[in-house]
């Protein structure tokens, strides 16, 4: 399953936003769902009105990089493989595994487990 990266700025808006409305927003966002039923229960108090100010920050004075060892799983932008590229690969692979399985070079088995190896 694909995870949809979180961006940094719209985690520091939704944080920025807490101040004013409701508190938690960005919790949601970044996939903490029960630190956002805490901001939204404390709500009355000011409290996570000042913790969403001061996450805000925190998350515009992070790198690229922090930030997305900390709420993207470690996988940056960059490093994010794509998806359009790897189907392409193999099915090159395939297509050239074919072709030595037809011109006799491996046999129809070994062909059948290489291809199971590709497709997994």
């Amino acid at each position: 399953m694909l995870i949809k990266r979180k961006s940094r700025s719209v985690a520091a808006i939704l944080a920025f936003a807490g101040t004013v409305s409701f508190s938690g927003l960005h919790k949601f966002y970044l996939g903490q769902p029960l630190w956002g039923l805490l901001y939204l229960a404390l709500s009355w108090t000011p409290i996570p009105k000042v913790a969403s100010a001061i996450e805000g920050f925190w998350y515009l004075a992070q790198d690229e990089e922090a930030f997305d060892r900390n709420f993207n799983f470690g996988q940056s932008a960059a490093k994010t493989p794509d998806v359009g590229n790897q189907i392409g690969a193999i099915a090159d692979a395939l297509r050239e595994l074919d072709s030595l399985r037809q011109e006799g070079l491996i046999s129809e088995y070994e062909f059948e487990q290489k291809r199971r190896q590709l497709l997994e």
